[in-house]
């Protein structure tokens, strides 16, 4: 990374793809950065529902879904890594009522600014014995990016970079998403040129 280059945290922010971006796992993705520092990026795609449903997601793990507001719910394409894995991405849920700093679950990432990320089987047992999180996305795979190459791509304006709004994740319908993204910063997917460039 050149010396010159001051480093911004995006941790806890949305990176919306610009129209330039072609690449089809990205191209109008709006992703939820769970963690950035100098070493990279790792974060999940909100707004690519895949092929299957929570229901079926649940009976391939043989567990019960008992929550009838996650039934419809899909499972997202994360991002290209790690494909056959489970990410879920839900609200901080303590393992003591008012306790910060220590997750009800094994294997969560806690990240700051609220939402934790985690990969275990628990967080599934919970939500099918009717418990969890109220607030939950799950998806397979993950984006990540290695030392440098998200910044690299936020200087080629691949990306624009906003604070992130859970609502946006959580409340928002899949197909509005993008454009809800956009407007956290003042802009309709109209104003964005597809030419990627530098002025």
């Amino acid at each position: 990374m050149p010396s010159d280059f001051a480093f911004t945290n995006l941790t806890n922010h949305f990176l919306i793809a610009m129209p330039g971006l072609q690449d089809e796992m990205f191209s109008r993705s709006v992703v939820y950065v769970c963690e950035h520092s100098e070493r990279g990026a790792l974060g999940l795609v909100i707004n690519k529902p895949g092929e299957m449903s929570l229901k079926s997601l649940f009976d391939k793990v043989e567990l019960p879904l008992r929550r009838e507001d996650l039934t419809g719910a899909p499972v997202f394409q994360g991002g290209p890594v790690q494909t056959e894995r489970g990410f879920v991405l839900h609200e901080a849920l303590f393992a003591s009522e008012g306790k910060t700093g220590e997750s009800v679950y094994a294997s969560t990432m806690m990240i700051p600014g609220g939402l934790e990320m985690t990969t275990s089987k628990d967080v599934l047992e919970a939500l099918s014995t009717g418990a969890g999180p109220r607030k939950v996305l799950v998806s397979l795979g993950y984006a990540a990016w290695g030392e440098g190459q998200l910044e690299a791509e936020l200087s080629d304006n691949s990306w624009l970079t906003v604070a992130a709004d859970t609502s946006v994740i959580f409340d928002t319908p899949v197909a509005q998403r993008y454009d809800q993204a956009l407007q956290l910063l003042g802009f309709e997917a109209w104003m964005l040129s597809p030419d990627a460039g530098h002025a």
